[in-house]
């Protein structure tokens, strides 16, 4: 074979093994997602990607048939046609063989492999898309061996239990992960970053974490004069206000709106929390609830106040429509007191019932130990230390020190959290 008619053919090798090595790595890189949007646009080709993604067998055993039948003639033609040339150089037939095969083996791996792998993966759907129909004639010319190749890999499968169906499912990771690189590449603003990530992490936090504790609520008995409750309005303003019998929490009879109460208050009508006109039915919730059940709830019934209730039936606190929205804005939502003050670049004041998320997320702390038994920072240092936390008490974890610096009888109000690998 004369060198002229091995380069030809070797040329027409190199082109066909590129053709394939790009079609193999545009096909199998293609997202799904947005094959399907290229789909919708109109690209009936884009189809014609996601079938053969879903049936990958063809098309697998196409390019490995194609890949090595063109490796084993393109090292046939090169030994044939080309070794003779460098035989007349080196004067040597083994010498030569060698300089023929790294030749070969090097010019066909960077044009025919690296190079067009590379191209694909720069833009895997536009390059699928362009080469399914030729990769699809391919498998139609290759059908017989395809047959047989693929029946046999199946049963293969088959025999050892090992399932070959391509898992397309999303998971929140997936999203997480999709959410962190947009705002690294600058396509996600910061804001809306932490509201999509706020939205997930809805589901995973429960009604407790964002509660106004039993402890906080301002309610009234039944017996309280007008101008108690006038009062107590007044010097702890609240949009609802719980009523109960016999000063009792778990004998609760409903609500009542301060502004209708004080409509009529000012219009001097007689006043009573035992007018069944003025008090509203409250809803009742588990402690167990997530933020988005609470949400899909108080959507379904037209509430925006709840009575958050443990499983022995007591009262631990009382969740509003605000405070839920409060943790799916986030930053967007300016509050009267910030639960977190970072004071310097290393050291932060934390209100003792700021939950455990926001904690986490504030510090860039990846985990802490055993946090499905607290829901607060309190609760964390109480787990940490194994007593009641008294002011002063200190511990570190993770780089860092947290310190009581002030409490309410058993109660942490504020901590200092400070970075210790950049205080030195």
């Amino acid at each position: 074979m004369s060198l002229l008619t091995a380069s030809v053919f070797l040329l027409l090798l190199l082109a066909l093994s590129a053709f394939v090595s790009g079609a193999e790595i545009a096909i199998a890189a293609a997202r799904k997602i947005k094959l399907q949007i290229i789909a919708k646009e109109g690209e009936v080709r884009a189809l014609d990607v996601l079938h053969m993604q879903e049936n990958p067998g063809g098309f697998i055993t196409v390019v490995q048939v194609v890949l090595n039948a063109v490796a084993i003639s393109a090292g046939a033609i090169g030994e044939s046609a080309i070794s003779p040339y460098f035989q007349l150089v080196v004067k040597n037939e083994a010498v030569s063989s060698v300089i023929s095969f790294v030749l070969i083996t090097s010019l066909f791996s960077l044009l025919a492999d690296l190079m067009p792998r590379r191209l694909a993966m720069s833009n895997a759907e536009a390059f699928a898309v362009r080469l399914v129909r030729p990769m699809m004639a391919l498998t139609f010319i290759f059908k017989p061996v395809i047959w047989v190749f693929d029946g046999a890999a199946n049963m293969l499968f088959k025999f050892f239990g090992i399932s070959t169906i391509r898992q397309d499912d999303i998971t929140p990771e997936d999203i997480y992960a999709v959410m962190d690189a947009g705002a690294e590449a600058g396509v996600l603003k910061k804001q809306e970053h932490h509201l999509i990530e706020n939205i997930f992490e809805m589901q995973e936090r429960t009604v407790t974490s964002v509660m106004n504790p039993r402890e906080h609520i301002v309610y009234f008995d039944t017996k309280m004069s007008t101008e108690q409750i006038v009062e107590t309005m007044i010097e702890q303003p609240h949009n609802k206000f719980l009523v109960c019998h016999d000063d009792d929490l778990e004998h609760i009879i409903g609500y009542v709106e301060s502004r209708s109460f004080l409509a009529l208050v000012l219009n001097k009508q007689e006043v009573s929390l035992t007018d069944k006109s003025l008090i509203k039915p409250a809803l009742f919730v588990p402690d167990t609830l997530s933020l988005f059940e609470v949400l899909e709830m108080f959507k379904s019934t037209g509430a925006d106040f709840a009575v958050i209730v443990n499983e022995y039936g007591l009262v631990v606190g009382v969740i509003t429509l605000r405070d839920v929205m409060s943790i799916v804005m986030g930053e967007l939502v300016t509050l009267e007191e910030q639960p977190i003050v970072q004071r310097t670049d290393n050291s932060w004041l934390i209100d003792g019932m700021t939950p455990i998320e926001d904690v986490v997320r504030a510090l860039d702390i990846v985990n802490l130990p055993r946090n499905q038994n607290y829901e607060t920072i309190s609760g964390f240092m109480m787990y940490m230390l194994r007593k009641i936390p008294k002011k002063t008490d200190s511990i570190e974890y993770a780089n860092y020190r947290f310190e009581i610096i002030a409490t309410d009888n058993l109660k942490i109000t504020q901590m200092l959290v400070t970075r210790l690998d950049e205080t030195g």
